[in-house]
């Protein structure tokens, strides 16, 4: 047990490492080449101080993660088929985030990928997620709250791929303030690890804390006010890995609470829109809600705050409800 502890606290410490050394030059290159973030106009107006400031940070914690948890997996022989599953989704919707964030910054087309390519790309990259689930025989049981586990394949399946793309999208949803995903996607992971290290899953305690150690590194360039941003390629890669680590610890309904401030952020968005087209009015003065809380007058640092606070409580709480 000591063993595998001292393993996990090594892929961290390098994830932690290989990102705060890549960062400066990513940093750097971005602004030599004037790749910076485009502020949207219908943002907060004092957003606009953030124009220029470059983005696709997440490169930088991704790849020191995916490096991390296959070298320590490796050498700690913990690499299996499920850290190949963790490791496939971070990239493809990294891979997917990153095209976005590049056809807006380098070609110049200020909405990247469609929002039919980006979807449709998550959705394949969720079929393949579960083909390779159904292949290796990992449990497609789902327990519906009121009905009872259901052990079906098509059920699942389906439940999966929605799972991972709505969580893809939501991470992606919530990351407009600095420092804010590196923050709760922390804690998310740490949760996770956690689990992961209850169930005695330990291919999936590596992955986890490498994920979490990058982004405590990439957290010290976003932090307030932030050097880089993370980008589609940092957030929708992010989402994605929290979906996978639930379904594969068997634990999905978990991430309701774990990733709480994601699925609120998402619900203002939808009740937003929902609203304004069903009533012609808003029920918030900005969305996500993040935006609502500092157009009523909250510091950036405050809203940050207080949602890592929530993030907490509610991922802590978790473990008090785990089957």
């Amino acid at each position: 047990m000591e063993t595998n502890w001292n393993w996990a606290a090594g892929a961290a410490i390098v994830s932690l490492i290989l990102t705060v050394a890549a960062m400066p030059r990513i940093i750097s290159y971005f602004r030599r080449e004037q790749l910076g973030q485009v502020t949207r106009e219908e943002g907060p107006a004092w957003h606009a101080v953030k124009s220029g400031t470059p983005t696709m940070g997440g490169v930088g914690f991704l790849l020191a993660s995916v490096a991390a948890t296959i070298a320590v997996s490796l050498v700690s022989d913990t690499l299996t088929t499920r850290t190949w599953m963790l490791v496939f989704i971070v990239g493809l919707y990294g891979t997917l985030g990153f095209l976005d964030d590049y056809i807006k910054l380098v070609m110049k087309r200020n909405l990247g990928l469609t929002s039919r390519q980006k979807f449709m790309g998550q959705v394949i990259g969720g079929i393949l997620f579960m083909l390779v689930h159904q292949w290796a025989g990992f449990s497609t049981e789902l327990y519906l709250p009121f009905i009872g586990t259901i052990d079906s394949v098509w059920l699942y399946g389906i439940f999966a791929v929605i799972w991972l793309v709505g969580f893809s999208n939501a991470v992606n949803l919530t990351d407009g303030l600095d420092g804010l995903v590196a923050g709760t996607g922390t804690i998310a992971y740490v949760a996770y690890a956690a689990i992961a290290w209850m169930q005695s899953d330990w291919d999936i305690v590596v992955f986890a804390v490498s994920v979490a150690g990058g982004l405590i590194g990439f957290f010290m360039f976003n932090k307030k006010p932030a050097q880089i941003f993370m980008g589609d390629v940092g957030s929708l890669a992010l989402g994605g890995g929290l979906a996978a680590m639930s379904l594969l610890l068997s634990q999905e309904w978990s991430l309701l609470l774990i990733g709480l401030i994601f699925v609120v952020e998402t619900a203002s968005v939808i009740l937003q829109v929902a609203s304004v087209k069903l009533r012609d009015k808003r029920i918030f003065k900005m969305s996500p809600i993040h935006h609502h809380f500092e157009m009523s007058g909250w510091s950036e640092w405050r809203v940050v705050l207080t949602f890592w606070a929530v993030g907490l409580i509610a991922a802590v709480g978790t473990f008090f409800f785990l089957q």
